[in-house]
């Protein structure tokens, strides 16, 4: 790699995206700075000021991050404040993963020991592992033992990120049990005090996991009682939930250096068939065929940024209705062949008699559905 390609770890402008704690390092250390509530042990913040990293602080200049419940965000700190881990449950696409990280970043300071769960995760991608060539040459040593983000952050005192946990193993999720009880962590094949590690103050996890996708597994008795559970709903005001997927949309375009911003008009029905197909009702009442995919805020985020990537780089303008049904179709049709055809009645049925030019747009823009 040549001196001009090296890239430092905290440079955002070679990152697609920097970890919070680097993307909001100036919030971060204002509130630092103004911060006199107590903090627990081994924390950054405050439990108040983690809450207004998270929900914003007009005074200090402090964004809102997640749109949701406050009363949930008070739960989450309380809960990692104790000796129980917090488990994030929900459908997909409710910003689970985004909050952890939040949570993460404001109390550790840290938000990149991160586990991600999956069926071919391991103990040893949990734990730790060994460099092969050392434990040949030296045998078990602290030089050829490689930590896991949960051996971090029991000897760092941090909080512990565990993605979709119920994708693991059963036998790999029980793993966690020791650590989240007895806060220690053996490792059999050292000797003396380097055979047990005693997790530090500020030390927790905080594991997610959907409660729709396939290929979850069910969670042991046991480790359920080590987690508080806390339900992370979608956004459920309509302004609230277009205010946010037009700023997202907006900001990744600009990041993806599309000059030309989303039109709000065409935000708006898109995000008007969003929540109409996730909840199987129109706005009018009327019960229409819902797709098995998760129509959630997280999707739509993402096909009004591909709507305008589409429109800019394709043809040089803003994205429109036609880029819309064009994404739309990646989108909906993942799992099911009738999903397909769930969106093309509705652009058909629905579409047709709603007002505006960009449903009439859209209506006409139907035919550019695959199939």
């Amino acid at each position: 790699m040549t001196a001009q390609t090296q890239q430092t770890p905290h440079d955002e402008r070679a990152l697609q995206r920097p970890p919070a704690e680097v993307r909001f390092a100036d919030e971060l250390e204002r509130l630092r700075a103004d911060d006199t509530g107590p903090r627990p042990p081994g924390w950054a913040l405050s439990l108040q000021a983690a809450r207004r990293f998270i929900m914003g602080d007009e005074r200090l200049g402090i964004a809102r991050k997640f749109v949701g419940d406050p009363s949930l965000i008070d739960r989450a700190l309380v809960t990692l404040a104790t000796n129980r881990g917090l488990m994030l449950v929900g459908v997909p696409g409710t910003a689970k993963s985004l909050l952890s990280e939040l949570i993460a970043a404001a109390v550790s300071g840290d938000s990149t020991l991160t586990i991600q769960g999956g069926a071919a995760t391991t103990e040893d991608q949990i734990k730790y592992s060994w460099n092969y060539a050392l434990l040949v040459s030296e045998g078990p040593s602290t030089r050829s033992l490689v930590p896991a983000p949960l051996l971090r952050g029991m000897a760092e005192g941090k909080i512990v990120r565990f993605e979709e946990i119920t994708r693991c193993p059963l036998e790999v999720q029980d793993c966690l049990l020791s650590p989240l009880s007895d806060r220690v962590l053996a490792i059999p094949e050292l000797t003396g005090p380097e055979s047990m590690v005693f997790a530090r103050e500020g030390f927790n996890v905080i594991a997610t996991a959907n409660t729709r996708d396939r290929g979850v597994n069910e969670m042991s008795a046991a480790l359920k009682r080590r987690f508080n559970f806390e339900t992370v709903f979608p956004i459920a005001d309509f302004d609230t939930e277009l205010d946010l997927v037009h700023t997202e949309a907006a900001r990744l375009l600009k990041q993806s250096g599309v000059e030309a911003p989303p039109r709000r008009e065409l935000t708006e029905v898109l995000v008007t068939m969003f929540r109409e197909l996730r909840t199987g009702t129109t706005g009018e009442g009327r019960t229409i065929d819902r797709p098995s995919t998760g129509m959630s805020t997280a999707e739509a985020v993402s096909v009004a940024h591909a709507v305008g990537l589409r429109g800019w780089f394709l043809r040089g303008e803003e994205g429109n209705a036609e880029d819309l049904v064009a994404c739309l179709a990646g989108t909906v049709a993942k799992d099911n062949a009738e999903d397909l055809a769930h969106l093309r009645r509705y652009l058909e049925q629905q579409a047709s008699q709603r007002r505006g030019p960009q449903w009439k747009a859209l209506y006409r823009a139907r035919h550019a559905l695959p199939g």
